[in-house]
Order: C-alpha cells, then structure tokens, then sequence
C-alpha cells in the first residue's frame, strides 16, 4: 500500500531509481568536457545523478554537474538574468514548454543543430520547440499525460469521454486541476464541445469554452494545486472521478487500489518538457552529445519501462511491445495544450479563469 502521496516528479524520480539496468554508476575523473545540466530537483536530480549522468559519461567522455531547478518560472528569470550577464547557471535545462515559449521571446535559447541528432527524424513532430522563423529552441526530453480517472467502486464502468465530468450524476464528485495552464481544462472542453482547440483562437471561442467549463462547477469537489491532496481521495472513493496523472494513477493500481486511468475518445493530455540551451552557454557541442544521447530509441524505451513516461520518438522505433506502450501512451490522437495562449493572453486567461471557473 502506499502511505506517502507521490507527486508526479518524484515517481519520475522513484521510477529512474529503481532503474537498476539503466546504469551501473561510474566513477567520474576529472574530465576536459563537461556540461551542466539542469532538472528539477529533489528525487528527480537524485536519480539522474545516479543512473541517467554517468552512464553518459560512461559514453561520451562528458562529465556531468546537476544543477537542481526550480518548478514553474523562477527558473526561467534566473537564466534570463544570468545570460543578460553572460553567465549560465546551467548549460542545459529541461524546461516546459510555455517557459520555452517565454524564453523564445528574449532569444533565451541558442538554436539546435539539428544535424547533430542521430533520431531528430525519429522525433514526433510536437517535441520538437521552434522558434517562429523555424529554428529548433528546444527538444523534448520527458512527456507525460493527464488523463479522466476514476474510483472503480464507485463508478463500475469506465467512462468514455471527457463529457462525462458535465453529468449529472457527477455532482460534488470531482477533483480537477486549479489553474488554467495546468489543468488544460479550457482545451479539454474545446475538443469535446467545439470541435478542437482551433476554437480557442478566437474572443468568441474563447468566450464560449469559458461559458461550457463553467457548467461543470456544480460537479467539482476539489480544485487541487496538491497532487496529493486528490491522490489520496481518489483512493479513498471520497472524490471519485477527475483528471490526473496517468503515470501516478498506474502506480496506485500496481499497489491494489480500486482506480482506473482512461484515456477518452477526445484524447488524453499530453504535457512535456523540453531540452534547451542557454544562449551564454559555451558547451554548444556537449549539450548536443547530451540531447542526442537521450533520444536514442533504447533510452526512451528503458524510461517508458521504467518511469512510465511516454516516449518522444515515433511508436516504431522503440522495442517497447504493444502492452508496454499502452501501458504509458495512446493511440489516440492526444489533446495538445495551447501553449500559446497562457504566453500571449496570460493575464486575460487568469482573470475570466479565476472569476468564471474556480472562483
């Protein structure tokens, strides 16, 4: 049973741990290249430093110095800050991807050579950051999925789609995701109600989608910003249905409770974070070794294996077989957040967000 809640982050990081075959770790020399790389901290910085760095080293002669960040945006100012000095507090940095959108905006990231990727042809296309004039910002280095879960006590059929949140017989029976640029419930309602997220493009999609989201109020329980706070309802049968963490929801299924992940008609969210590169940095050639190495099928396939996350290399390149894929993906057609829109109408979204859904 598990009695600690487990964020996302840290079952990323539990699940490279206990990834023994990965790496037997190597003694690090003082090597003539190095890189610093930056991933989010705690568990997570734990396990790559412990598995995914020295076997990449191992490989390629480059030693590795972790550099734990921050969720969310600090980051982001403090690289901004740093390379308006000419300074980089990490080469590398795996990023999401509306602060990759953000970063794009200061010329924050050096562009890719993307000759230097062995598997850039082997990428799906959406891992795949540019800048609007085409040049690579950022390349994608874990994704993962929110997906419709539900109490199997509770609810002894799987739902189907995502219109089931809107039902009656849902009423004060949710846990969804508080803010707007996490929960992706505005896109969510775009592809199950109007057709595709294209709706959101417009003042009067927008405003439509806020209107329909609106009316699955009465349906929430819980508004969470604690992952654990809904983990642990979900189990309970208290909270019963809602969106969450595919990768976290398989785990509490492995340890015996009664929940299941769905991955509706509409799609599931895909979310992800990118690999990019400090515009100040000057490890150009290692933060390329670095990234190539990490998109090769046979790493993507051992993180999916292990961490649960979903490959960023098209289906027939891995050796994952058909109920390892699924156990981590879909073969329906995801729904893509609009990154966009939480860059370019962030304080417009925030505020009918706050005011019309959650407030």
């Amino acid at each position: 049973m598990m009695e600690t809640s487990l964020s996302r982050r840290t079952v990323l990081g539990a699940g490279i741990a206990a990834a023994g075959t990965l790496a037997m770790p190597a003694v690090l020399r003082a090597q003539d290249k190095s890189l610093k790389v930056g991933v989010y901290g705690g568990y997570f910085k734990k396990s790559f430093d412990s598995h995914i760095f020295p076997d990449f080293t191992k490989a390629t002669g480059i030693a590795v110095e972790s550099v734990a960040e921050p969720t969310g945006e600090a980051w982001l100012v403090q690289l901004e800050q740093a390379a308006k000095a000419g300074q980089a507090p990490a080469d590398l940095s795996m990023m999401s991807q509306t602060t990759t959108l953000k970063g794009q905006a200061t010329e924050l990231w050096t562009p890719l050579d993307t000759s230097k990727f062995k598997h850039y042809g082997d990428l799906l296309p959406r891992f795949i950051n540019k800048y609007p004039d085409g040049r690579v910002a950022g390349i994608g280095a874990v994704a993962w999925w929110i997906t419709l879960v539900s109490n199997t006590d509770v609810f002894k059929e799987a739902p189907t789609s995502w219109a089931a949140l809107w039902e009656d017989d849902k009423k004060d029976k949710l846990g969804l995701l508080a803010l707007a640029s996490n929960s992706f419930l505005l896109e969510v309602t775009a592809k199950t109600f109007f057709g595709g997220t294209d709706a959101l493009s417009t003042a009067d999609g927008l405003d439509k989608a806020f209107a329909k989201l609106a009316e699955v109020k009465p349906n929430v329980r819980l508004w969470y910003r604690d992952e654990a706070q809904f983990e642990q309802a979900l189990k309970s049968g208290e909270i019963p249905m809602g969106q969450y963490y595919h990768d976290v929801t398989g785990l509490a299924i492995a340890d015996g409770f009664h929940v299941r992940s769905t991955f509706p008609k509409e799609g599931g969210i895909q979310d992800s974070g990118n690999w990019c590169l400090s515009r100040a940095s000057k490890k150009v050639d290692e933060a390329h070794a670095f990234i190539d190495y990490m998109s090769q099928p046979s790493i993507q396939s051992l993180m999916s294996r292990k961490v649960g996350t979903q490959p960023t290399l098209k289906k027939e390149v891995l050796d994952l077989n058909e109920k390892e894929f699924a156990a981590v993906s879909s073969d329906i057609e995801p729904i893509i957040p609009r990154y966009d829109l939480y860059t370019s109408k962030a304080d417009e979204i925030n505020q009918k967000w706050t005011e019309l859904i959650v407030g």
